[in-house]
Order: C-alpha cells, then sequence, then structure tokens
C-alpha cells in the first residue's frame, strides 16, 4: 500500500509555498492548459513551473529536464502527447539548465544572481516537487520523468520515497564525475517500483551505459535502446531524430498504461 503524503503548510513553509500563484488560482480544467507556478526548495531557491490539471483522481507525471535546458522548451512536443493520455503533469525548472539547448527560458535560473551549483544540487528542487503535488491533494497515482541527469536524480527522489512515488521513467541517466555525490547504480539497486531505464543506441558504444542498462535489468526493471534516438527525453521528439519516435512512443505508452 502506498503511503500518502499528509502535510500541513507549517511543515512545508521551508520547501514548498502552500498557495498557487494568481494564474493557477485561476485554473481552467477545461481547457487544460499550462498553469505557472512555483514554490520554494528546502534551501530557499524559488522554484518555477507549469501545472497541467486533468482532474485529481487522475495519475500525476513529475517531469524534469536535462542540463542546459529548461521544461517548455525540452517538452514542447512531448507535453501535448501525455496531456492526451489523461495525466496530470507538473514541470519545473530546476536550478541547473538555462536555454543552451532547445532555446526557451529557465525562470528559476534567471532568478539565481550567482549560480554555482553542480547536477546534484538540484536534488532539492525535485524533493519540493513532490511535496508540492502531494499537497495539492491529489489520489492518482504519481510517476517520476527525468531527463540526463535529472533521470539520475529521478531515480534517487523515487528511491528515497517508494512508499509515495509509483513509478519513475529514466532517458538516458547520467554518471561520471559530474555526477559525483549522486550517482545513479545504487537508486537502480534499491528501487523496487516500476522503472523504466531508455538509452539511444549511439550511447550503448559506452561500457557505463552497458553496465547501467544491465544493472537495470539484472534488477528487474524494464530497459530499452532506441535505435534512432538521442539523448534525453528528447529521442521521443521527432524534430529531434532521424526517423520516426512510434517504437519508443509505443515502449512509454505500455509502461505508463499501468498507472491509469
Amino acid at each position: 500500500m502506498k503511503t500518502i503524503f499528509i502535510i500541513s503548510c507549517s511543515l512545508l513553509l521551508l520547501t514548498t509555498s502552500c498557495k498557487e500563484n494568481n494564474t493557477t488560482t485561476q485554473l481552467n480544467t477545461e481547457t487544460k492548459t499550462a498553469n505557472e507556478i512555483h514554490f520554494y526548495a528546502s534551501d530557499s531557491i524559488k522554484v518555477y513551473g507549469d501545472l497541467y490539471v486533468k482532474d485529481k483522481n487522475a495519475p500525476t507525471l513529475l517531469i524534469f529536464h536535462q542540463g542546459g535546458s529548461n521544461t517548455k522548451a525540452e517538452y514542447k512536443s512531448i507535453i501535448p502527447v501525455l496531456k492526451a493520455e489523461g495525466f496530470n503533469i507538473l514541470t519545473i525548472d530546476q536550478r541547473v539548465g538555462g536555454q543552451y539547448y532547445y532555446g526557451g527560458y529557465n525562470r528559476t535560473v534567471a532568478e539565481i544572481s550567482k549560480n554555482d551549483y553542480g547536477y546534484c544540487d538540484a536534488y532539492p528542487d525535485m524533493v519540493a516537487a513532490l511535496y508540492y503535488v502531494k499537497n495539492l491533494g491529489y489520489t492518482g497515482k504519481t510517476i517520476l520523468w527525468g531527463s540526463s541527469y535529472s533521470a539520475t536524480l529521478a531515480l534517487k527522489l523515487a528511491s528515497n520515497n517508494q512508499n509515495s512515488v509509483d513509478g519513475v521513467l529514466a532517458f538516458s541517466p547520467a554518471s561520471g564525475q559530474p555526477l559525483e555525490g549522486c550517482q545513479p547504480d545504487e537508486f537502480i539497486e534499491s528501487l523496487e517500483i516500476p522503472v523504466l531505464l531508455l538509452k539511444p543506441a549511439t550511447e550503448m558504444q559506452s561500457e557505463r551505459s552497458q553496465n547501467q542498462m544491465k544493472l537495470a535489468e539484472e534488477h528487474g526493471h524494464e530497459t530499452y535502446i532506441a535505435e534512432n534516438g538521442v539523448h534525453g527525453s528528447s529521442m521521443l521528439d521527432e524534430d529531434r531524430i532521424e526517423g520516426s519516435s512510434a517504437e519508443t512512443w509505443n515502449v512509454v505508452k505500455t509502461f505508463l498504461s499501468q498507472f491509469k
């Protein structure tokens, strides 16, 4: 049985705001457009995001971007597909990101005057996102979705919250020296909830990627190699790959179907 977060506003004071901003207060669930929200991580960093509402009984996806990016740009062609599948969706701009990939604008990064944060330092943003969505009172299942470094941190977040997270999709989980202190292997080993780990074929020439996929399979997790894919969640975007993303989408949708 999954444990649902019951958190008072006083307990959330340091991790997330208990009120959505004016845009979110004026939700229009019929149009299902994005509503900008914000909350605070445990170290008081203001984190911006977008909330797409289906209904509070539907499953919820928490979606995180790769380094040098932001969710609106990275997921511009992906979010509409997931909305059509009937999910509530919360995306955030982590403190490690920008507009280097895919354009767009990282609202969280823009308000940090001196940004010396490394990849592992974005973890509090993702913890606060989980607390935020749980505090909204949604009753459906919660699934994490990460891309590159955020895929590694999504595995960590899921591992540390297995009573309140129901599954995780990890697209090209990053590892190596930039992730020193939050390597993915220990989280892959400890997870007992459904996991789908995806990588493009181009990354499978790396011994590190081969070992990561083997480790996931040894621990009963689902894996998938996208033959014409690219790094991270962009393997689902046909503007960023050569050929069709239909097979990859089919794998993703089949995995997600168990949470509906």
